[in-house]
């Protein structure tokens, strides 16, 4: 377990960092307001929920509950990470960034449900929704606040999914 909670902090994070490296180039000529709303409201969702799940993909023998498990561990490593660098490095006031800490878990579990189930494009694009939700309600809005909305979805979702998962083995493509 420890292993995921850390895979989300060495693993998703620098995937996240370095794809968003690239997809920044994308976005060069653009007036700066549209620039960084692209970025955070649309690629960002995509680059972190596939960062979150890419070591999902590195388990044996889980059950579907033990994935969405190992998924809240590996959102809550990123999300503490994610967390820290807002707070410490870029100065957002620390309330500010604690729907993230949920956030980042919830929606990591959503795909994780997805894994488990074979339907992983489906929930994937679930939580790609809510994140695109929740970045662009906050940078066209300048009201941080409004992302407990969104994060509460979130998480509603992600309790509705733990309990339709089961002690089943999940058989690795």
């Amino acid at each position: 377990m420890l292993f995921f909670l850390i895979s989300g902090v060495i693993m998703s994070v620098p995937l996240t960092l370095f794809i968003g490296q690239y997809a920044g180039d994308l976005l060069v000529g653009l007036p700066p307001y549209a620039a960084t709303t692209i970025s955070v409201a649309v690629f960002a969702p995509f680059i972190e929920e596939f960062s979150k799940a890419f070591p999902l993909f590195y388990r044996h023998g889980e059950t579907q509950r033990s994935i969405f498990k190992l998924a809240l561990l590996v959102g809550l490593g990123f999300g503490f990470v994610e967390f820290l660098t807002y707070v410490f490095f870029l100065n957002v006031p620390l309330i500010d960034r604690i729907p993230g800490i949920l956030f980042h878990p919830a929606s990591t579990s959503i795909t994780a449900y997805g894994i488990a189930t074979r339907k992983a494009g489906y929930f994937y694009l679930i939580a790609v929704g809510l994140h695109f939700a929740n970045n662009f309600l906050v940078v066209t809005t300048n009201l941080p606040q409004i992302s407990v909305l969104v994060v509460g979805l979130a998480v509603l979702i992600s309790w509705q999914l733990h309990e339709k998962t089961k002690e089943r083995i999940v058989e690795t493509p």
